[in-house]
């Protein structure tokens, strides 16, 4: 899988080398309500728009799972609690007759006969 990723890697570093170097040539960018005006090289033009998007990407990505987040951490909260409880629980229902026997062997427990009734007729 490395051997996939490093090769991808490798074809799409390459294809962005040839981008730069195919598009050299200077762009003006005119920001409207400011009177500046900026001369950039095309392919930095490109990969600074690309860059911009990735960011508000993952800016709305990891806004839009703060949800799942927060319900994440509500559950985990309330396992957490279920086992503090199920653990006082069980601590309450052992038998003393268990801790002093050793480890692998249970008390047998004898049960009551049912009385026997009479035979149907």
């Amino acid at each position: 899988m490395r051997i996939v990723y490093r090769a991808v890697f490798l074809v799409v570093a390459i294809a962005l080398i040839l981008f730069a170097v195919s598009n050299r040539g200077t762009v003006s960018i005119a920001f409207w309500p400011l009177p500046f005006l900026a001369d950039v090289p095309l392919y930095l033009l490109c990969f600074l728009t690309l860059s911009i998007g990735a960011l508000f990407g993952v800016g709305a990505a990891s806004f839009g799972r703060r949800r799942d987040r927060r319900e994440l951490r509500a559950r985990r909260r309330q396992i957490e609690s279920l086992q503090r409880e199920l653990a006082a629980t069980q601590s309450q229902l052992k038998d003393p007759q268990v801790k002093d026997m050793p480890p692998g062997k249970t008390p047998i427990r004898q049960l009551r006969q049912m009385p026997e009734s009479e035979p149907a007729q």
